[in-house]
């Protein structure tokens, strides 16, 4: 093994994808129990390795030698040789979280920082802000001085809210660790998480009007850093970038909704086919998974449970990069709109009211132009793009395709 990634669980990491993106050597992703780490340091059968989670203070006594920049953080995610055969321990997390706030413009000198977690990044994100000039910085931690049942008492003014815990990652997405509506003076908020691309947290910021940003860029940021540390090259950032940009769009999915009957299966196949992804039609699923037809259901067991089943498909089926095609009422959920945007583009089909299908359709055989009326602001909540599908196929296709090309690093 030559370059990796170790930790405990990696079943949600990038990682592999963002080095082999940026260079010619194969990157593993390699997980190991708490017991076994001794052993494997010790072996050092490696060329070099990136630390995540719970091991970015556990590697530390097994390395020859810190950077200054690790030593005064307190935490290492990276271990590479120099010429010697010594083996070094650097923090390139710095780097990635400093380009993360840039990225959306956040800037935190002379404001005051909540910092959501106490483990290794969270020390990386208490060193970035002081560096970066922020005026106070607290911690907020379930068992600690501030915790999430006393920081809205003690810390409602905060300017920045930065979360550098797990929670929210997949596979729990739509978690939240703490309410953001409760403080009045956000001017910006970070989650360090990268899947989803949108956290719970992050989807409300971008409701609340904050400026936010994701951890995929300071993924591949400190991805880069590692690298030049693994090679001995450079790698300045008009080199990564487009990495970064190839990366979030392999990784990002279309969902398509908008009323019954406007298109949303034939557009979604045919955008699936011009991306090579997998096509998901929610209503066949449901279908599949209940034995009946959407009409059956409906018949049968009512609204109320047809839309609870449509919620766990929903849910089931938007964690990864697939285009998706939903039902009319989906959005109508919260938890369905915010498990949509968690990962994919998201796109408002329109279609003059007069074209929609009605057929096998149940609630779609009354008056189309008020239930339209009733749903507007659920499709606008939910929806990223407007793409109009009056005239043909390719059109909608093409404008859905080239929006994904064209902004999925900045979902």
């Amino acid at each position: 093994m030559k370059y990796a990634l170790i930790g405990e669980k990696l079943g949600h990491s990038y990682s592999k994808s963002v080095h082999e993106a940026l260079c010619d050597y194969e990157y593993e992703l390699k997980e190991i129990a708490r017991e076994d780490m001794d052993a494997f340091l010790r072996a050092r059968e490696f060329s070099g390795l990136n630390v995540t989670i719970p091991y970015k203070q556990t590697v530390i006594p097994y390395v020859d030698h810190l950077t200054e920049t690790a030593k005064t953080v307190g935490a290492v995610n990276t271990l590479y040789f120099d010429e010697n055969g010594a083996l070094w321990g650097d923090n390139t997390d710095v780097y990635g979280f400093k380009t993360m706030l840039a990225s959306a413009g956040i800037d935190v000198k002379g404001k005051k920082a909540l910092v959501l977690g106490s483990g290794g990044t969270s020390l990386t994100a208490r060193f970035a802000l002081a560096e970066l000039g922020a005026r106070e910085i607290h911690i907020v931690s379930r068992a600690g001085e501030v915790n999430y049942d006393n920081v809205y008492s003690l810390h409602a003014d905060a300017d920045v809210i930065i979360n550098t815990t797990p929670v929210g990652m997949f596979p729990r997405c739509g978690e939240k660790p703490i309410e953001l509506a409760r403080f009045a003076k956000l001017s910006g908020v970070a989650d360090v998480i990268y899947n989803p691309a949108r956290t719970a947290l992050l989807q409300e910021a971008g409701r609340l009007g904050i400026p936010h940003a994701g951890g995929l860029i300071m993924l591949i940021a400190q991805a880069a850093r590692s690298a030049e540390r693994f090679t001995g090259r450079s790698f300045p950032e008009e080199e990564w970038m487009p990495a970064f940009r190839d990366v979030a769009f392999s990784l990002r999915g279309v969902a398509i909704v908008g009323m019954p009957g406007s298109g949303k299966s034939v557009i979604a196949k045919r955008v699936a086919q011009m991306l090579g992804r997998e096509c998901v039609d929610l209503d066949a699923e449901i279908e599949k998974e209940a034995g009946m037809t959407i009409p059956d259901i409906f018949a049968k067991e009512g609204e109320a449970a047809f839309r609870d089943r449509e919620e766990k498909i929903t849910l089931a089926f938007s964690k990864g990069n697939s285009v998706i095609s939903t039902g009319g009422g989906c959005v109508l959920r919260e938890k369905n709109r915010e498990a949509l945007r968690a990962n994919s583009l998201v796109v408002w089909l329109k279609r003059d009211i007069d074209k929609l299908a009605r057929g096998g359709r149940p609630l779609s055989q009354g008056n189309l132009a008020e239930m339209a009326a009733k749903r507007e602001e659920f499709y606008r909540a939910a929806s990223d793009i407007e793409v109009i599908n009056d005239s043909d196929i390719e059109t909608a296709a093409n404008t859905i395709v080239r929006t994904l090309k064209e902004g999925a690093a900045n979902l």
